[in-house]
């Protein structure tokens, strides 16, 4: 298995960055993209880097933020006849203060797109999981972050996030967004082979609350590849504590 990033915050090559997050996912069997960042940089990213997204045979979205799911059209676009697996929650109205973070809902009605909830078994080995039924042992709160519910904004819940589990050889990888119901958890819920996927600790300070995280997710017999929302200085200050923490950032591959 190979993954890819088209995306991320930073690069150690000569490419474009963004806020965001875009991964190529090759198996055994299937060529997946995770996520499409905030636009079409995604597929720019992808030509430089030989990538070509019309091989794609299933795409996901991980959530309904636009530093994800921005550059869906494009995608679109591009490749004419992958499914993309969405929440059925993506399409909600998220915002970060005053500013609007969805999707683009012009694009909701999509044939291509397929609305999941719970567990959605996509085919052997690849299933999407909302884990929206699951106890929290810890809860960060939104950061801030805000969903429109019956006319008002309250706090996002982040029903709208899911993540994928591959299975393969024996082993399983799960690939995740941004993490907002919290990597402790979603690593507790799963206890995966490796972890692959942004922490969402970018706003939270180098001291000891970050360094008891780092030590819980350091008990497992698990390989983590951070990223995006981490927060650069808090994936090094992470690191002290951790034997089995690593970065992806654009144009970087990693084999599994």
């Amino acid at each position: 298995m190979k993954i890819t990033a088209l995306i991320e915050n930073t690069t150690e090559y000569k490419l474009p960055v963004e806020h965001g997050l875009s991964l190529y996912i090759e198996t055994e069997q299937h060529t997946i993209l995770f996520d499409t960042g905030q636009g079409d940089l995604f597929a720019k990213n992808a030509e430089s880097l030989g990538v070509d997204l019309g091989k794609v045979d299933i795409a996901v979205l991980s959530h309904g933020h636009y530093d994800h799911g921005g550059g869906l059209g494009t995608f679109l676009n591009a490749n004419k006849k992958a499914p993309v697996y969405i929440s059925r929650y993506a399409f909600g109205d998220y915002h970060n203060g005053e500013k609007y973070i969805g999707l683009d809902k012009s694009l909701e009605e999509s044939d291509r797109i397929i609305f999941t909830d719970g567990i959605t078994k996509i085919s052997d080995g690849l299933t999407l999981y909302s884990c929206n039924e699951k106890e929290k042992a810890l809860d960060l709160g939104s950061f801030g972050l805000t969903m429109l519910k019956d006319g008002r904004k309250v706090p996002d819940d982040f029903i709208h996030e899911h993540y994928l589990l591959i299975e393969e050889n024996g082993r399983r990888v799960l690939i995740s967004g941004c993490s907002h119901k919290g990597v402790v958890n979603i690593q507790e819920w799963f206890k995966p082979d490796v972890l692959i996927g942004g922490f969402h600790f970018s706003k939270l300070p180098l001291d000891s609350k970050l360094e008891s995280y780092a030590k819980m997710l350091n008990k497992y017999n698990t390989h983590y590849y951070t990223c995006h929302c981490t927060g650069v200085e808090q994936y090094k200050y992470m690191k002290r504590f951790m034997d089995n923490l690593d970065y992806i950032s654009i144009g970087k591959t990693v084999t599994i």
